[in-house]
């Protein structure tokens, strides 16, 4: 039996179905994108059901079948900061979210993400950090953040540094988009079930409940397709492997490999400061004790570049605008100095940090 429980303006259906709580994005028109509304009752669903003896396991998916949810919703954040000329839309939203991230990956019933379609950015936030995660032959992956001036963020930092190689730089700083069987590969997904039987597997999680969650999945999933990244990751292990992009990009452009040279070309179209934090903070992720410690990280970085403009003329120039034409600032990697970048680290005036 399903029970509906409530909803903010229908972007997110809340439900019981038998055993499971049921979280469904809905803003397919937007691909469900989320909204700083989304963050707030997600989080608030979740702390219920911690206590809900009757919720014994959590299945998070979207409407539609184009995507679990395209990110956050970035234009928003754009609109507030060149409405208002202030950031604090920035800083409760990217609070509140990283917040909720955190409470996914110690979430203490089984979280069932259901990644099919396109799931980025802010939808990796939600997905990734789950304990059962789940794609489908429709999958598509990506943090694309460094193409708006921003570094991959939610958590992603964390999640591209403990890849296995070089295949979260590459990830990172490219934006590329990763199949069902990349996501596995690079450590954002578990399990591979094809798209018509997701339905049937849901049945069975709702009606046997948290127990026997791992044992459903592994009699749903099927054979991994090849993973295209996991054949190149030789590659790309060389390519990546230095603390420097001019280096990648030097390093790129020895060879006359056709994925050096595209790759080569992307990058050097993205944000040179994004790119160089993005670069710094992977390789002190890898550090770090705790995925908190990531987030409080990357709080910091994306604020920086919210209040220094990067990132609105990221999206000025993919998202309203739509010239593709950023005007970014610095304009080259070599102007990106390296007082540049660690002031980007540094605690903002006037800005706590999460308190992760």
């Amino acid at each position: 039996m399903t029970e509906r429980i409530t909803t903010i303006q229908d972007e997110v259906f809340i439900r019981r179905d038998g055993r499971a709580g049921r979280l469904t994005l809905n803003r397919p028109d937007a691909l469900n994108a989320l909204s700083y509304n989304m963050i707030g009752m997600i989080w608030r669903t979740l702390h219920e059901w911690i206590s809900d003896d009757a919720i014994e396991l959590v299945i998070l998916d979207g409407t539609g079948e184009r995507a679990l949810c395209a990110g956050g919703d970035v234009r928003a954040l754009y609109d507030s900061r060149i409405s208002s000329g202030g950031t604090a839309l920035g800083e409760k939203f990217w609070r509140e979210e990283y917040h909720l991230n955190a409470l996914i990956a110690r979430y203490p019933k089984p979280f069932v993400a259901i990644m099919s379609g396109i799931v980025m950015g802010g939808g990796i936030g939600l997905s990734a950090h789950g304990q059962h995660r789940i794609v489908t032959q429709n999958s598509m992956l990506a943090m694309p953040e460094t193409g708006i001036g921003l570094i991959p963020d939610v958590g992603g930092t964390w999640l591209l540094s403990h890849t296995q190689g070089q295949l979260g730089t590459y990830l990172a700083l490219t934006g590329a988009r990763m199949s069902a069987s990349d996501a596995i590969q690079a450590g954002f997904a578990d399990h591979y079930v094809v798209q018509e039987q997701i339905a049937p597997m849901v049945d069975r999680l709702t009606a046997h409940g948290g127990a026997l969650v791992e044992d459903i999945l592994e009699e749903f999933e099927t054979t991994i397709p090849d993973s295209p990244l996991a054949a190149a990751r030789p590659q790309l292990d060389d390519w990546f492997a230095s603390d420097q992009v001019e280096d990648i990009l030097a390093r790129l452009n020895t060879t006359t490999d056709e994925l050096a040279q595209k790759t080569r070309k992307i990058l050097l179209r993205k944000s040179p400061l994004a790119l160089k934090l993005t670069l710094a903070a992977i390789r002190r992720a890898r550090h770090l004790a705790t995925l908190e410690e990531a987030l409080n990280t990357e709080f910091r970085l994306v604020m920086h570049l919210l209040e220094g403009g990067e990132f609105v003329e990221g999206v000025r120039a993919q998202l309203v605008d739509k010239d593709r034409k950023p005007n970014w600032s610095p304009k080259i990697l070599e102007d990106v100095t390296s007082d540049i970048v660690e002031r980007h680290f540094a605690q903002l005036i006037g800005v706590e940090d999460l308190g992760l």
